[in-house]
């Protein structure tokens, strides 16, 4: 039988914090007969999306699979992502949030690797008998699971409001269930996390997670959360929430879903039906509504007749 493979990639420093914690959770993983691997996507040379979306233009009109016309190091991180069936990712905090590279190899992933894009492109490329090599890598439908990892230095565990929810990024195109996440905060009262035996041993447990899940026979195991807190969202289980204008409802950021909420002997509780967590935006059909969205609602080149004129007074204004 073959070895399922685990990915790691770190943002962090080398052999600084996030590192080791990614690591450490690896090495659990092969302990439990995983393939490992892993990556410090600092050392790849990854330049952000240029916004020319040629990747979902390519694949809605049939003639394209997703691919980038950027040449750098993303096809190394691509590859990788294709063959993986688990990937554990971690960033530092950054102001809030994690990393600008990451940021910047999300956007790259993206569209581009949208499984509802390729999946439709894909299908649609057999039925017109194409060859399969000039269509969207098979790989990408690959189900898998993931974990994400935020480390940062702040005592309060606020300054990393933004990490785990922004850190979905990573996983949302290519539909990885996230079945595990972690946040490190006050990481400065430690010189290094190999001080830390609490963190170190909940990076262990990731590991073991992540072994569990990618060698699961059901579904429903395979895709279990095996996280240490619920979060107030059933879907992502982060605890972040946007009011609606009109403070009737509250919506999970992460996932696009809208719930209702009260305050029962001074606790918030809040619900989202049944129907609202199928449409997630990390499940096939909140994918699908968003691509039916763009594919159906996109305008193209050549609306305005008079464009090139109507730029004319914006060209070089304000620039030094």
């Amino acid at each position: 039988m073959e070895k399922k493979k685990v990915l790691g990639i770190s943002f962090g420093r080398k052999m600084m914090n996030t590192d080791v914690m990614i690591k450490t959770a690896l090495m659990e993983c092969e302990k439990a007969g995983c393939e490992v691997r892993f990556i410090r996507a600092d050392d790849l040379n990854i330049k952000p999306c240029t916004g020319c979306i040629s990747c979902v233009v390519g694949m809605t009109t049939g003639r394209g699979k997703g691919g980038c016309p950027i040449k750098d190091d993303f096809y190394i991180l691509d590859e990788a992502l294709m063959e993986c069936d688990a990937v554990i990712v971690g960033s530092p905090t950054y102001v809030l949030g994690p990393t600008g590279h990451f940021k910047a190899v999300c956007d790259r992933i993206g569209p581009s690797h949208d499984v509802t894009f390729r999946k439709a492109t894909y299908e649609e490329g057999l039925a017109a008998g194409k060859d399969p090599k000039d269509l969207p890598d098979p790989r990408s439908f690959k189900k898998r699971v993931g974990a994400l990892v935020s480390v940062g230095g702040a005592m309060t565990k606020n300054w990393l409001a933004f990490m785990l929810p922004t850190m979905y990024e990573f996983t949302m195109s290519m539909g990885i269930d996230v079945v595990d996440m972690h946040e490190y905060h006050g990481a400065m009262a430690h010189e290094h996390v190999l001080g830390n035996e609490e963190q170190m041993e909940r990076m262990r447990k990731m590991g073991q997670n992540i072994a569990q899940a990618v060698m699961a026979e059901s579904e429903q195991e395979r895709t279990k959360w095996r996280g240490d807190e619920e979060g107030v969202c059933p879907v992502c289980h982060c605890d972040m929430l946007t009011v609606s204008k009109d403070r009737k409802s509250v919506e999970c950021p992460v996932c696009g879903i809208s719930g209702s909420f009260k305050v029962e002997d001074g606790e918030l509780k809040v619900s989202f039906s049944g129907e609202q967590q199928k449409r997630s935006r990390l499940h096939w059909d909140g994918k699908l509504e968003h691509s039916t969205e763009i594919k159906t609602q996109a305008v193209g080149p050549g609306q305005i007749s008079n464009l090139k004129e109507l730029k004319a007074p914006y060209i070089g204004y304000g620039e030094k």
